[in-house]
């Protein structure tokens, strides 16, 4: 059965304008190999709490998705491993 999840993601600023569009377009893809983007939506910059990798601010990015349960540690193994990503968060939204 298949679940709505919500993602938030904090990427680095420092990689540039450019390289942060192309991880967003590679994030929505890995998603989209194994469900379905519900919405996506880039909240822009915003000050960290603390540093976090030497960064006081991050990019926050949502995303809704619609997937199997087992999806979900798929995408977090992959985003644990993706240059650019400083922290994630993902929730099963409840209905």
């Amino acid at each position: 059965m298949a679940n709505q999840y919500q993602l938030v993601t904090v990427l680095n600023p420092a990689i540039g304008e450019e390289a942060l569009n192309s991880l967003i377009e590679t994030i929505k893809s890995k998603i989209e190999t194994g469900a379905t983007v519900d919405a996506l939506e880039n909240l822009g910059s915003k000050h960290l709490a603390y540093e976090i990798q030497d960064q006081k601010e991050g990019v926050y990015l949502k995303i809704l998705f619609t997937a199997e349960s087992e999806f979900p540690k798929e995408i977090e193994r992959v985003l644990k491993i993706t240059d650019g990503v400083l922290r994630f968060l993902t929730v099963r939204v409840s209905e």
